[in-house]
């Protein structure tokens, strides 16, 4: 009776709604990717479950990508944060 609700297109869609409230609630940035994974994952499987398989099969190519690149963006961010505070640190304004 209650199996009946747990599907492809249930799970992917909680998946996504939970990626995404993790994405808004969290702080940290290697959380927000690790939401963004989820967020990834389940939206795949809603274009799974919507039988359009090229569509995930390219999707599932390009989701890694950008999450690389979203990495490297943290990274530069923390970089130019610590720069800009160490700079104020020493009483040089930038």
């Amino acid at each position: 009776m209650y199996l009946d609700f747990i599907n492809l297109t249930t799970v992917s869609a909680a998946l996504t709604l939970i990626g995404a409230v993790g994405i808004i609630a969290l702080a940290k940035p290697l959380d927000k990717v690790i939401m963004f994974a989820l967020l990834q994952g389940g939206f795949i499987g809603m274009i799974v479950a919507a039988k359009y398989l090229d569509v995930a099969m390219v999707a599932a190519i390009f989701d890694p990508i950008s999450t690389v690149i979203l990495l490297i963006g943290i990274i530069k961010i923390n970089e130019v944060r610590k720069k800009n505070q160490e700079s104020q640190g020493e009483g040089n304004f930038v």
